[in-house]
């Protein structure tokens, strides 16, 4: 709508050709921001983050991404107050931003379409080169049963930086003390001295991390093993696990106090899980 394009600034020159279509008559400028974007992969766990992020920091809408390589969808506000705004219409990809903390947040709601992924991070990237973010933060999950044994122990979170990105952040997580993801072997059993980046079950995280170093995008890959079933608990652990970086809001002494009572659920996680058992059964 108009009203949601009214805090930006109209765009004096014309629309780059990119896939994102911004809301209303006006010219989104993202540059400087950093943006956050999850990946469609175990648990929908980045997803799920980025629920929390936008309503936690109430993100108003700015845009959308254009592109015929996300199936489609179409459904009610999943952040909606009132009745008024239940009603506004939500697709499958979206972009929310803040002037005041130049953030970035684009949602993704649904899968890639089978051969298309390719095409879908040539797009991705190229919309982040032309909107010139500072930084790209991008949230994940591996499946947590296929975990080599140095992964089987400590925590369950893990990063990857790309090198663009590591001349900006410097020491920042080895200050923090995140642990990198460990590389594994290419071939075990038969070579062991080969060693690669494997994120099972993490969709195109390992192909976009590695089109972002070819590319000199600075980029970090925040993700964390887990299976399928109630990931709840694990997008506040991944949410708390960016927060310490980021601060998106501020920091607690015990993280699982903050998870609980700082972050806000968005209204649409009451049907997560479908709408319950009818009491007519009993």
């Amino acid at each position: 709508s108009k009203q949601e394009g009214e805090s930006w600034t109209s765009c004096q020159s014309g629309r780059m050709e990119t896939v994102f279509i911004p809301s209303g008559n006006c010219c989104v400028n993202l540059k400087g921001y950093t943006l956050i974007m999850p990946v469609v992969s175990v648990g929908n766990v980045g997803q799920l983050t980025v629920d929390l992020i936008i309503s936690t920091l109430t993100l108003p809408r700015v845009g959308y991404i254009h592109s015929d390589c996300l199936l489609p969808v179409v459904g009610n506000n999943p952040y909606a107050t009132t009745s008024k705004n239940s009603a506004e219409i939500c697709i499958c990809s979206e972009v929310y931003a803040s002037t005041d903390r130049k953030l970035a947040v684009l949602q993704i709601r649904s899968p890639i379409i089978q051969g298309k992924h390719r095409l879908f991070r040539q797009q991705l990237l190229s919309w982040i080169k032309e909107s010139e973010f500072s930084k790209v933060v991008t949230l994940s999950s591996s499946y947590a049963y296929q975990r080599v044994d140095q992964q089987l122990i400590g925590t369950p979170l893990r990063y990857l930086a790309t090198p663009a990105l590591q001349t900006i952040v410097g020491d920042k997580f080895h200050t923090l003390k995140w642990k990198e993801l460990e590389r594994v072997a290419a071939f075990p059993g038969i070579n062991e001295m080969e060693q690669e980046i494997s994120i099972p079950g993490g969709g195109i995280t390992k192909s976009l991390y590695s089109d972002s170093c070819t590319e000199g995008i600075p980029l970090a890959v925040l993700l964390i093993f887990c299976s399928e079933g109630d990931n709840i608990p694990d997008a506040f652990n991944l949410l708390s696990f960016l927060n310490e970086w980021m601060e998106l809001i501020e920091k607690t002494s015990d993280q699982n106090t903050m998870a609980q009572t700082q972050w806000k659920v968005p209204s649409s996680w009451r049907l997560l899980f479908g709408s319950g058992i009818p009491p007519a059964l009993f």
